[in-house]
């Protein structure tokens, strides 16, 4: 692209940490037996049991997804003989209540055979978080250019060119990995930080400049 006068180029970037807005962990029951249609009823049974305690929790529970299911077979290792089977189902749950978070994921670990891992913290991906650090890059570029001018005894006069260069946020998390047994007799309670999320933008920009003062 032809441009009359002197051109700058430079990079402009913002860097914020702000909270999450959504947790995600997993939940998976499990179950064993010789028998493969026993398996398999007591693991609908355990997966039901989540079901109704993800019923009952109210607004905050936002989604959840049933994502992995398996049923495999354990044989001895001299042959193919089966002598017991395995099965076990993992639901996605996302969270927006922070504060019922703890409680939540213990009450589920409580269940007779049933795993929780997580949380992992993102942000929405309509989160505004993510349009403020775009701003914030322009702003950052529009004042490097400036001052790049002003070093010249020149000024901004035009933007030729604007082009994203930002790298894609990374959703943070905290892993915990808790196993159940239906031990009864309550749940303690547990309480989590929620981990600052890193928002980057970063922007490529061309401005030309007045004809700048060398002497």
């Amino acid at each position: 692209m032809a441009t009359d006068g002197p051109v700058v180029q430079v990079r402009g970037e913002a860097y914020r940490e702000v909270p999450p807005e959504l947790a995600r962990f997993a939940v998976t029951a499990t179950a064993r037996d010789r028998d493969r249609e026993a398996t398999l009823t007591r693991l609908a049974e355990r997966a039901a049991a989540v079901r109704v305690l993800l019923d009952g929790s109210g607004p905050t529970v936002a989604r959840r997804e049933t994502g992995d299911l398996r049923v495999r077979p354990e044989t001895r290792r001299s042959g193919e003989r089966v002598v017991a089977w395995h099965g076990s189902v993992t639901t996605t749950v996302t969270v927006t209540d922070f504060t019922a978070l703890g409680e939540l994921m213990l009450r589920l670990v409580d269940q007779d055979q049933v795993e929780v891992a997580g949380p992992w913290w993102e942000l929405r991906p309509d989160s505004p978080a993510h349009r403020e650090a775009r701003h914030a890059a322009i702003g950052d570029a529009l004042l490097r250019a400036r001052e790049y001018a002003e070093a010249l005894g020149a000024r901004v006069t035009a933007l030729i060119e604007l082009a994203d260069a930002g790298p894609a946020d990374r959703p943070m998390f905290a892993r915990a990995a808790f196993a159940g047994g239906g031990a009864g007799g309550g749940a303690p309670e547990l309480e989590l930080d929620p981990q600052p999320q890193t928002v980057q933008a970063a922007v490529q920009a061309r401005f030309t400049i007045s004809d700048p003062v060398l002497d």
